[in-house]
């Protein structure tokens, strides 16, 4: 069976009865599953639906789409807000990088010669390396730490 004969809420409930050990997915790109789920509610009018027929949509969306409740929840409300689907995808760079990949051998090596003490005993190691020792290799990694 199609999932575009299913054309009913009443099609859905059967569907649903008949289906408990079947897993369905529709598709692992994002942007496609926003727009089949957009197409899924305009097809079955979710908005003017009763209560009870919303829950059987729910049910099916959920089984086909791989989406937990509470997200599906919040898309549904998005669709009731405006209309549609759109992913708000972030694009925050995340945390700025304090240490270079360099750094970060350094501080390992340092750790495994020194049987891994406490993080304020590794960053009084590193400046003793840069400061009494002159190893300017340690210069960044002493300062930033703790």
């Amino acid at each position: 069976m199609k999932l575009e004969e299913l054309t009913t809420v009443e099609h859905l409930s059967h569907f649903l009865q008949g289906t408990q050990a079947v897993a369905f997915s529709v598709s692992s790109d994002k942007d496609k599953r926003y727009r089949w789920l957009q197409r899924e509610l305009v097809r079955f009018d979710y908005l003017s639906l009763n209560k009870p027929d919303k829950g059987i949509v729910i049910r099916y969306l959920l089984k086909v789409s791989g989406y937990s409740r509470q997200q599906l929840t919040r898309l549904i409300a998005q669709y009731r807000k405006t209309g549609r689907l759109k992913r708000h995808q972030r694009t925050a760079a995340g945390f700025k990088r304090r240490y270079t990949d360099r750094d970060i051998r350094l501080l390992a090596g340092m750790d495994e010669r020194h049987d891994t003490p406490c993080g304020h005993a590794i960053k009084k190691l590193c400046e003793r390396a840069y400061q009494v020792f002159g190893q300017t290799e340690y210069e960044n990694t002493g300062r930033h730490l703790c």
